[in-house]
């Protein structure tokens, strides 16, 4: 159940998001069972988490490489489309004394909504 409502949401939901989505159809789950459940579903790689800088944890159904741009108002996370040409094993392979495990490349921006918002001030 909780992976059909993330599959059905269209957008990258929180776990509260989730929750109260599954809750409508099992009335006695917890909080907690959907954070478990999503937190071992992305460690099998059934879904991926998506950790920004200062939100909370959002969750994506699409598991292949793909962007992401996201809202500096709202947190709002679309896919984007758009296959830029980034070399990231030129990312991963810089040189420094770090062991990279992995490169997060992040767009941010406004989203058509909060964009309007912020027009009319």
């Amino acid at each position: 159940m909780i992976l059909d409502k993330l599959r059905q949401t269209g957008f990258h939901p929180t776990a509260v998001e989730i929750y109260n989505e599954v809750l409508k159809h099992i009335p006695n789950i917890s909080l907690g069972t959907v954070y478990r459940n999503l937190d071992i579903m992305s460690k099998t790689g059934i879904i991926r988490k998506i950790e920004t800088c200062g939100d909370q944890k959002r969750y994506d159904a699409v598991t292949k490489d793909h962007l992401h741009i996201i809202c500096t108002c709202c947190g709002r996370i679309q896919d984007l489309e758009e296959d830029l040409d980034i070399n990231m094993n030129k990312l991963a392979n810089i040189e420094t004394e770090f062991k990279i495990t992995g490169v997060r490349f992040e767009i941010m921006g406004f989203c058509p909504e909060c964009d309007a918002e912020r027009d009319t001030f």
